[in-house]
């Protein structure tokens, strides 16, 4: 009986060896870790003195008794009751909490709440751009009448500007540059030339109107 618990734990020792060597060596390494044990010294613990002036500032902030504390226990001497937050930090933790981790409740309502303020934009967005392609088709007809009113408008400058030019070379006997000051003092002449015309028709016709409604009236009262 002897031998065969000897058998097999030789057998299982060696199938444990044929194991280990597929394993990586990293693996195996973590397999075989054997930690050194956390001696603390209970019965002893070093306990800072905060009256002394050697002793380092954060060795004396509620952070570090707390840390003896969990690691000691009632040997650190440390009064569990101050470990607890006060009245003011405990509400302020309580805010903290809330705000960055709100119950499911509050989360599933600003989720949907996110969801229905990006759907009411995605609406806004598709009925902007409906309304824009509606109006698209009056937007090129403007844009159209706009390109042939202003090559309307250029053939009409170059019409009047070589007509001005003719008008120059048969006064002076020469063709003048139409940015020259003489060119221009001819073409102010010309526009006032045009407006007394204008002006005088413009009369005419009035008093003609004036005169066949004069007329009408004479013929009426016959």
């Amino acid at each position: 009986m002897a031998a065969s618990l000897l058998g097999r734990r030789a057998a299982l020792f060696f199938g444990f060896t044929k194991l280990n060597s597929f394993l990586p060596a990293a693996v195996q390494q973590i397999a075989n870790y054997n930690p050194r044990p956390l001696w603390l010294n209970i019965k002893n613990p070093y306990i800072p003195n905060k009256e002394s002036e050697k002793t380092p500032e954060w060795q004396k902030t509620e952070k570090y008794e707390r840390k003896l504390f969990g690691r000691y226990g009632s040997a650190s001497g440390v009064d569990p009751a101050k470990l607890w937050p006060s009245h003011t930090r405990l509400e302020e933790l309580m805010a903290e909490e809330k705000e960055w981790h709100p119950p499911i409740e509050v989360m599933l309502k600003n989720i949907a709440a996110r969801q229905k303020e990006k759907e009411q934009k995605r609406m806004e967005r598709e009925k902007i751009i409906a309304a824009n392609m509606a109006k698209m088709p009056k937007m090129i007809a403007d844009w159209k009448k706009q390109k042939r009113e202003a090559k309307q408008k250029q053939r009409e400058e170059k019409i009047k500007r070589d007509k001005l030019l003719a008008e120059a070379r048969e006064r002076f006997g020469y063709a003048l540059d139409p940015r020259s000051a003489k060119f221009k003092e001819m073409v102010a002449e010309i526009e006032k030339e045009e407006k007394k015309k204008r002006k005088l028709l413009k009369r005419r016709k009035r008093e003609e109107e004036q005169g066949s409604a004069g007329t009408t009236a004479a013929e009426s009262s016959q």
